[in-house]
């Protein structure tokens, strides 16, 4: 008699790591939670996981090299996650259903891969002739069209106050500009600006 087993595949809702489990078909995995981080994980598929006996040397003697339409079988089913639909939604779909979203996965990403380095090489020749062009208007238009957006780096320097008060020791050696170049930090909340250095001057008590 054959055991069957399944095999259940997640996505960690908080990690996003990839966990499968193989179990009895009469079984249920009754905590759902990943095992990395223990939280609550979605499930993305259930497929048939049963390995057949192996055959006996008889059996294999008597067996024939069988093409590949004789072992397709299209009739079987995977449970996937819809990710095109707004709600948890599961729906079945054969092997050649995902052979074909694969091959196409794998074409549209070569084309995107194409089409992105062609974007970035008309945005390096619009922008080294911009300076010095004489119609600016018309590289401008072309940029709009194609969502390019001209950009340049450019280098600052800025001088900002700052107060503040904290607790010390009346009896300890304080050092106002020691502590606050190791504790103050400078830091940016656009991802578009890069501070590269910053220090204390000037610290006094007020």
């Amino acid at each position: 008699m054959t055991t069957n087993w399944n095999k259940h595949t997640y996505v960690c809702n908080s990690c996003d790591g990839l966990i499968e489990a193989t179990i009895l078909e009469t079984r249920t995995i009754s905590n759902e939670l990943c095992p990395a981080c223990i939280n609550s994980m979605t499930l993305l598929s259930v497929v048939d996981a049963t390995i057949s006996p192996t055959t006996t040397e008889e059996e294999q003697m008597e067996t024939t090299e069988k093409t590949y339409a004789e072992l397709y079988d299209n009739s079987a089913t995977m449970i996937v996650k819809n990710t095109t639909s707004g709600e948890l939604v599961y729906d079945k779909v054969s092997p050649y259903d995902v052979n074909c979203l694969i091959t196409d996965a794998h074409l549209y990403k070569k084309k995107s891969n194409a089409f992105s380095s062609q974007i970035q090489a008309v945005k390096e020749i619009i922008i080294g002739a911009y300076e010095d062009s004489g119609d600016q208007d018309t590289l401008r238009e072309i940029a709009e069209a194609l969502d390019i957006e001209l950009t340049k780096t450019i280098e600052w320097t800025a001088t900002m106050y700052v107060s503040g008060s904290m607790e010390v020791n009346i009896f300890d050696d304080f050092d106002l500009d020691a502590e606050l170049s190791d504790q103050l930090q400078v830091s940016a909340w656009s991802g578009d600006i890069e501070v590269e250095e910053y220090h204390v001057e000037d610290a006094r008590e007020s």
